[in-house]
């Protein structure tokens, strides 16, 4: 087992007087299961069911109430009905809707007893479920192993030490990046982890990224209402890893296929967390409101899956500047895999920044809402970068703070806009991205 953030909400939750049954989401293989299975060991009493096992699942399809479920269950497993708390993991659970809808009822009837649920592709699920639980049950996602979580699996916690120094010392710059960049490559799916910290060569990984992408691919065919609908996400995984910049639904991948028809068909890989839309906003002021209805990003699951599926993983082996690659917005998508993983709530979605006016049109990578300001952010692959889009931002939004990502050391700049706005450059180590939100908090408290 190799740790996970997630592990330390898990034990904030068993504590709690106001616990609800709580369901993990994320895509398959993420390690939703090997988490539980650890956090089990927390307690004396410890039950796992499989929805994906018959014996399991029909259980919930053949009970009908929560006592005959918990004696059920409890009888089979040899558990005793104690005062010391039992955790019952209920494992795939999109397998069974019964097993959803009967969340509230087990907690209500038993609230002694601790309910986890793990699931992939439950938004497909929930559509079979008349009465979903809401405000019943909590919900929180598993994303893959970040870049801090890279360090702990890889026995680097003195790295981790540093990282977390903010902002991080020079002295650890260079090996930091260096790590970096060996994450950059292979990215965050626990079994490619594993297999590299074991074999300590990047050889063998392209069969376990073979098996994770067609693996995904028949996973959500199964819910794809036609042959059709199959025909066309089977094109849009083939072609997404290809895709640079924002995308036209109409026509993607060099297809025929028509926008509603490759809008459905995203939207449900979107459900799946393998292939995520990114929206832009066009306000520089709070809230973050994305508009859903311009041009979109594509974020892939987890960026060693990309560089896989896009087969670039070669030409990444050894390079030390990113921006010698042909696929310059690798170390993009890689700064938004890590924002996105530091937030386990279902909702949370990462955001751009777009202008588009005749003769003026501007992009920002990303943005940040921190307090009452929305943070203009660009990813620069390399030591220098242009920033006309990210001056556009600074001479509309009030206030006087932008950040840089890039593969520099740590700097604060005073720089001014070409129209004469004056604003304070954080220029901060793209591998600091998963420390993005406390890098801004120092940032602007103390400029």
């Amino acid at each position: 087992m190799y740790y996970r953030k997630l592990y330390k909400y898990l034990l904030s939750w068993k504590d709690a007087n106001s616990r609800k049954p709580l369901i993990i989401r994320g895509a398959r293989q993420v390690g939703k299961t090997t988490l539980v299975n650890e956090f089990g060991k927390t307690y004396r009493f410890f039950i796992s069911l499989n929805l994906d096992k018959t014996q399991d699942r029909v259980i919930f399809e053949k009970k009908d109430s929560a006592q005959e479920i918990i004696e059920t269950v409890f009888l089979r497993e040899h558990t005793p009905f104690t005062k010391e708390p039992v955790l019952l993991f209920i494992d795939e659970i999109q397998e069974s809707p019964s097993a959803i809808k009967m969340l509230r009822y087990l907690h209500e009837e038993y609230p002694g007893i601790h309910i986890i649920a793990a699931g992939s592709l439950l938004e497909f699920a929930l559509k079979a479920v008349v009465s979903f639980p809401v405000g019943r049950v909590d919900q929180i996602v598993l994303h893959p192993f970040d870049f801090e979580e890279f360090l702990l699996a890889t026995g680097r916690e003195d790295l981790l030490r540093e990282l977390e120094s903010i902002p991080v010392k020079d002295f650890a710059h260079d090996i930091l990046l260096e790590q970096f960049h060996d994450y950059a490559v292979i990215g965050g799916m626990p079994e490619v982890i594993k297999n590299y910290i074991e074999e300590k060569t990047v050889i063998n990984l392209g069969k376990i990224y073979s098996n994770l992408w067609q693996s995904y691919r028949d996973d959500v065919e199964k819910y794809a209402s036609n042959s059709t609908e199959r025909k066309i996400i089977r094109h849009i995984i083939d072609t997404a890893p290809f895709e640079t910049g924002r995308i036209t639904l109409a026509g993607f991948g060099n297809s025929s296929y028509r926008s509603r028809e490759a809008g459905e068909a995203m939207r449900a890989l979107d459900m799946a967390r393998i292939i995520q839309l990114v929206y832009p906003v066009t306000g520089t002021q709070p809230p973050v409101v994305p508009d859903l209805k311009r041009k979109p990003r594509l974020q892939v699951l987890d960026t060693g899956l990309l560089n896989f599926a896009a087969g670039i993983q070669h030409e990444m082996i050894g390079i030390r500047d990113m921006n010698s690659l042909s696929r310059g917005d690798i170390i993009q998508h890689l700064v938004i895999q890590q924002l996105q993983s530091q937030y386990h709530s279902p909702v949370y979605k990462p955001a751009f920044w777009v202008r588009e006016k005749a003769n003026s049109n501007a992009e920002v990578d990303l943005v940040f809402q921190h307090s009452r300001y929305i943070i203009p952010i660009e990813v620069k692959s390399g030591a220098k970068g242009r920033l006309r889009s990210l001056h556009q931002f600074v001479e509309i939004a009030g206030h006087k703070y932008a950040v840089r990502l890039l593969a520099n050391k740590p700097l604060i700049e005073r720089s001014k806009t070409p129209g004469g706005t004056p604003y304070l450059l954080l220029n901060m180590p793209y591998y600091a991205s998963t420390k993005l939100p406390e890098y801004i908090r120092w940032f602007i408290e103390n400029n």
